[in-house]
């Protein structure tokens, strides 16, 4: 898996957001794993509104391309460290939903008496 592109909206991208992004993606690699091609990711992090002091404003998106499918989640918390880290447990529980849909596609066989 490799991170295509990290984007900030209404906020500066600094490093420290960069790098809670990239530890947080590196729990996803062994999820993807299996993948060929590649699993792309791509992560936009900032705020909902340039205005807002109060409220759950801060907005983090992961959307994960693998083979088959799009896996796309968001987050909208009062830290953006937390939504960072709802994202990509929202993410890693879809993953996982769909490498169990494939593992169950791949086991089941055929009826008896069928070809």
């Amino acid at each position: 898996m490799h991170i295509v592109s990290i984007k900030g909206t209404n906020l500066p991208l600094t490093d420290a957001i960069k790098s809670r992004v990239e530890s947080k993606a590196t729990m996803l690699e062994k999820f993807t794993a299996g993948f060929e091609p590649a699993a792309e990711l791509r992560v936009e992090v900032g705020k909902s509104t340039k205005h807002h002091s109060k409220g759950p404003f801060f907005t983090a998106e992961f959307q994960l391309h693998v083979r088959g499918t799009e896996i796309r989640s968001v987050a909208l918390e009062e830290d953006l460290y937390h939504a960072i880290s709802q994202a990509c447990d929202q993410t890693r529980r879809q993953l996982k939903e769909y490498k169990d849909k494939l593992q169950d596609r791949s086991q089941k066989g055929t009826r008896p008496g069928k070809q």
